[in-house]
């Protein structure tokens, strides 16, 4: 479960993609003309980190980009960050690329490994709370009945837009820039459709190694 608060954000999160994607290597394009096609988030089961992926269209590429909000920062991951932001409810918020925070990479985990299901989300209004639509529909491979083993993660690198996450003989690969036109699942995957999207596109996998 996952509360979204009816609050004002500075900057939009719009503003903040269009501003962070043209300094990544694997984008390219006017990320002014960016599209949010959707989003879902994961949950931090300790209720402190939020955990949402966004899917954006720009000049005919759908790009796959994992975000984390934090109350504060988080300790040594200066590179990962992609901007401070200010939330009317919640106060200031660390926005960090999620490849680089521990909390995505375990839920990450727990997604593909276990078929953890993303969090369903509500829209808080005062004491109100009313439960949003699913923009982007998830789906792993596997289904919600195993645990998830213990993983440690190591420091993510990014070759030719996908972002490996080392976890001992596991290795999670993150694309960025998402094929639409089908591709295969290999092992374990998680997948996603989103309207207009008639068939799933990959957006994780986990490799042994």
């Amino acid at each position: 479960m996952s509360d979204i608060y009816d609050a004002q954000l500075s900057p939009s999160k719009s503003e903040l993609l269009q501003a962070w994607l043209p300094q990544q290597p694997w984008f390219s394009g006017d990320a002014s003309t960016l599209v949010r096609l959707g989003a879902f988030r994961f949950d931090d089961p300790a209720g402190e980190v939020g955990i949402e992926t966004h899917v954006v269209a720009v000049d005919g590429k759908t790009y796959q980009v994992p975000l984390t909000y934090r109350g504060a920062p988080l300790e040594g991951a200066e590179e990962f960050l992609v901007t401070t932001m200010d939330h009317s409810v919640l106060g200031p918020r660390w926005v960090y690329d999620a490849t680089g925070d521990p909390v995505y990479a375990s839920e990450l985990a727990a997604a593909i490994l276990t078929g953890k299901p993303v969090a369903v989300q509500y829209l808080v209004v005062g004491d109100a709370r009313e439960a949003l639509p699913e923009t982007i529909a998830v789906s792993s491979t596997e289904t919600p009945s195993v645990d998830l083993p213990e993983l440690r993660f190591g420091a993510p690198h990014t070759v030719a837009g996908v972002t490996n996450i080392p976890a001992g003989e596991v290795i999670f690969a993150v694309l960025h820039e998402l094929e639409t036109t089908g591709t295969s699942q290999p092992g374990h995957s998680l997948t996603a459709q989103w309207e207009g999207q008639g068939m799933p596109a990959l957006l994780a996998t986990a490799i042994k190694v």
